[in-house]
């Protein structure tokens, strides 16, 4: 069911950005706020709630807007892998001293670390441009120099590509080995210990994980937006990336997605019809979803298969 629903959602993308050409910005931002809180997701898996992932977008998003600006001719590809790379190389740094701490001290911790990078991001105004942020001149995609239009839509196909090749993959890694001794360390760590297991270990490799995902959503997010602000590595987009992950649960790679989906609608709706009270209209998506779902959208979904399946 849910994997038909995947496949529903990224054609129905497709056809949007096709029908409407003014939603392609829209629906790469979902995208990437998918893709970011798919990362977040995984750190949920282990019982971890990180405060501060938005970090590892804005190191991502940094890199390639300072690499296009040193380098030109940069391919927007490149500029990607760029951008992954240097949130990976983060994380692996700081990954060796976060997954020493459980629960409330790993999202604050994780917390603090985003904020002194923010923090720094807007008051060296001569190498990041301060709170005005960073422009982004649109690079060439497989090396073919392309006109606005024809731009968003290959991001757009990217986007997807990218999304769809990422639930599979993520999901897998649910299934595996790793992906269930990183589900023990929120069950029982200690016998996670017992087996052998370095639980440490088994947290840091996914924190690098989740890290690539919210950093591939940060570089996409700087291509799509052609200016890269400290805004990318608040603690408010981080706690936007923990709304999505409870809103669409955890309990597969595509809830991320569907969280995303629901995220960006319900803003953009608001937005537009009630401005000073989207904020609100938020918040009380997020209790009616936690009281009628508390698993998320895609729990809710899992719980009515197994519903079914048992009446049949």
């Amino acid at each position: 069911m849910i994997r038909a629903l995947a496949w529903l959602g990224f054609v129905i993308c497709f056809a949007l950005g096709w029908l409407f050409p003014w939603s392609k910005t829209p629906l790469i931002m979902a995208l990437c706020y998918g893709m970011a809180s798919m990362g977040v997701a995984i750190m949920m898996r282990a019982g971890q709630v990180s405060f501060g992932h938005a970090l590892f977008a804005a190191i991502a998003a940094y890199s390639v807007a300072f690499t296009a600006r040193s380098f030109p001719e940069c391919d927007g590809l490149l500029l990607l892998v760029i951008g992954v790379v240097a949130s990976i190389l983060s994380a692996a740094l700081i990954g060796l001293f976060v997954v020493r701490y459980r629960g409330i001290f790993f999202g604050m911790l994780n917390l603090a670390l985003s904020m002194v990078v923010f923090s720094m991001l807007g008051k060296f105004y001569n190498q990041t441009g301060g709170t005005d942020g960073l422009r982004i001149n649109r690079p060439a995609l497989f090396n073919i120099s392309l006109e606005r239009d024809a731009y968003e839509t290959s991001l757009l196909m990217l986007s997807l590509l990218l999304s769809a090749v990422l639930v599979w993959g993520i999901q897998r890694y649910y299934k595996s080995a790793s992906g269930e001794a990183l589900a023990g360390i929120k069950s029982n760590e200690t016998r996670l210990e017992y087996l052998g297991l370095s639980a440490k270990r088994i947290l840091w490799h996914a924190y690098i994980l989740s890290a690539a995902l919210v950093g591939l959503s940060g570089a996409l997010f700087g291509l799509v937006q052609g200016l890269v602000t400290p805004d990318i590595g608040s603690w408010f987009r981080s706690g936007e990336y923990v709304f999505i992950s409870i809103l669409g649960g955890s309990g597969h790679a595509f809830g991320a997605m569907l969280g995303a989906a629901v995220f960006e609608a319900v803003k953009l709706f608001a937005a537009a019809y009630m401005t000073g009270v989207w904020q609100l209209i938020l918040g009380v998506t997020l209790i009616m979803v936690i009281l009628i779902a508390p698993d998320g959208i895609v729990g809710l979904l899992q719980k009515r298969r197994a519903h079914a399946g048992g009446a049949l």
